[in-house]
């Protein structure tokens, strides 16, 4: 249930920030860029995208849980869906207040779908895979993928702003912050 519940809530959580109109997430820069030139919905680059990072596991010898194919599907369905009845908040004060929920909720969602250690999101795993297979520090190997990506994406149209620096800087201390309260002891 916390898995479905935080992948629904992180697509929730993208909606947010997209309505905003003052950038969005690293990987959705990318994902809204070829949104964008591809005329598909935000959802479905997600998806694809989502199935594509998957691909590169293979020679990664990555292993996906039943958390990090779900993530794949249910991540893009739940974007689409709240952007489907979200409306564009009016003013700057709404457009902020969207920003922030969106922020925040994710970090909400991103604790519980790790939380239930049923494996990594596909984003998540090409940074750990790359670092095993390297033996590259984390922290350089997660910047390099995340600067690729929102540069691509804002080469094709994607939005980049002061919501994707503020995610940026502030998710990892939510998620640091959130997780020990969504953990779900192993068995």
């Amino acid at each position: 249930m916390q898995l479905y519940a935080g992948l629904v809530l992180y697509g929730v959580s993208m909606a947010l920030m997209v309505r905003s109109s003052l950038g969005v997430m690293p990987w959705d820069v990318l994902h809204q860029g070829l949104s964008r030139q591809l005329g598909w919905s935000l959802g479905t680059v997600t998806i694809v995208v989502g199935a594509l990072v998957l691909l590169a596991w293979v020679p990664l010898r990555e292993r996906p849980g039943l958390g990090t194919l779900s993530n794949v599907v249910v991540v893009g369905l739940a974007v689409d869906a709240a952007l489907a009845v979200l409306p564009a908040p009016g003013g700057l004060a709404g457009r902020v207040a969207f920003a922030a929920a969106g922020i925040l909720l994710n970090g909400v969602a991103t604790a519980a779908y790790i939380g239930v250690h049923l494996g990594p999101g596909p984003r998540d795993g090409l940074m750990t895979g790359l670092v095993r297979r390297t033996g590259g520090p984390l922290g350089p190997i997660r910047t390099a993928i995340e600067v690729v990506v929102v540069v691509t994406g804002w080469l094709l149209g994607g939005t980049l702003g002061v919501v994707t620096v503020l995610y940026a800087l502030s998710i990892g201390p939510l998620v640091h912050l959130l997780l020990p309260r969504f953990a779900v002891a192993a068995r």
